[in-house]
């Protein structure tokens, strides 16, 4: 039996996330810089000459048609590989965080799976799918921590100083279609440029959600007030619930905030996974 175990799937935090405008089909047009970090998931992936394909949670339960599943189907009906697939799925990544947890575990599933029905679609052939099942997916799937813009299709590799941060996630889960729809939220920013976040990447923009975030979950703001407690100046990261800040060397805490998960983690020059697929084609 043919099988590929440990695929990594890493979560990304938002440095910034500006919205520049609207198109008229009601898409918000965005500006952000996506940061890979070492916070992940792991999947493991068995070949089925069945073609059958299903899925075993290792640890949280997932969605009964998650992205994951979402993506083999999907790659399997674009290709007409008869080969089918049991994948397994270790979920570290909290849900509804603004971390790119299912759009990650899309990606590699994508990637893993290309490998294991020996279909050599290149990158860019997995990314248009990718596009299909969400806008952070073709991200991951190019492998570099980048500038985006528009909505998520422009992608622009960005090199990016090592760093640690502290990545702190309350239990409420946020709703990006509910943020996205509220009135109160900011939608005219004005557009930045690449070169401003390369002299202070770290200390650059802001998440024109947050403020609408901190209205609709209440612990967002606790936890970025925990965060300025110690000194540290946090944002939420994507249109989740979780907050981050960069960590300086030596920051200690003596006690977590209540009803949160807290970690520290470092960002990542580039995917595990890059190179899995041919950028020819």
């Amino acid at each position: 039996m043919k099988a590929l175990y440990d695929i990594p799937a890493p979560a990304k935090l938002n440095l910034f996330l500006h919205i520049v405008g609207r198109r008229h089909d009601g898409y918000h047009l965005l500006q952000s810089a996506f940061m890979l970090i070492d916070w992940q998931d792991t999947l493991h992936f068995e070949r089925r000459a069945s073609g059958h394909i299903d899925r075993e949670d290792l640890s949280l339960a997932l969605p009964e048609d998650d992205l994951t599943l979402r993506a083999a189907r999907l790659l399997q009906s674009h290709t007409g590989c008869t080969w089918g697939a049991h994948i397994a799925v270790h979920k570290r990544i909290p849900a509804q965080a603004g971390m790119g947890g299912g759009s990650s575990d899309a990606a590699s599933c994508l990637l893993a799976l290309n490998r294991l029905w020996d279909l050599n679609l290149s990158t860019a052939q997995l990314a248009a799918l990718g596009a299909h099942l969400g806008a952070d997916v073709p991200f991951f799937l190019h492998g570099q921590n980048a500038w985006v813009e528009g909505i998520g299709e422009r992608i622009t590799p960005l090199q990016l100083p090592p760093a640690q941060f502290v990545v702190v996630k309350p239990e409420a889960g946020l709703s990006t279609a509910n943020i996205f729809a509220d009135p109160a939220l900011r939608r005219d920013t004005k557009p930045a440029t690449i070169d401003g976040l390369a002299r202070t990447p770290y200390d650059f923009g802001h998440n024109d959600l947050q403020a609408v975030a901190e209205q609709l979950c209440p612990p967002v703001r606790l936890a970025l007030q925990w965060l300025e407690a110690h000194g540290l100046h946090g944002k939420m990261t994507g249109s989740g619930s979780a907050v981050f800040a960069l960590m300086p060397l030596g920051q200690t805490w003596l006690q977590d905030p209540d009803h949160c998960q807290v970690r520290v983690c470092s960002n990542l020059e580039v995917h595990p996974l890059k190179g899995w697929a041919s950028s020819d084609n």
